[in-house]
């Protein structure tokens, strides 16, 4: 299985678009810098048809050194979810899924 890489990406839109490579990569990074700042500030990323990128605060709890058995406190701090669409998961899966079902649940 190959892992999709920036550098893969920015081929991808400049294969498919017809941007310079250039461009294609100055698109991709203002994009990807739009969603960590959207989501820096807490807020959600709706990508329709994919999934929705959100942050998630985590109280602090306890915990236990796995070496020792101590416990000790694991402090508060913020969790970055992602929950994919269900035409996505349908993709995924091999199923086929209505489209209008997709715009009423996502």
């Amino acid at each position: 299985m190959e892992t999709v890489t920036r550098a893969s990406l920015v081929e991808s839109i400049y294969q498919q678009v017809g941007l310079s490579r250039k461009d294609s990569a100055v698109f991709l990074e203002d994009i990807l810098e739009t969603v960590m700042l959207t989501l820096e500030k807490g807020e959600s990323v709706k990508i329709s048809g994919f999934g929705t990128f959100s942050v998630r605060q985590k109280g602090q709890r306890s915990g236990r050194n796995p070496k020792t058995g101590e416990e000790v406190p694991i402090l508060p701090r913020s969790v970055l979810v992602f929950r994919p669409s269900q035409l996505l998961r349908a993709q995924v899966n091999h199923e086929v899924i209505d489209s209008d079902m997709e715009d009423e649940h996502d």
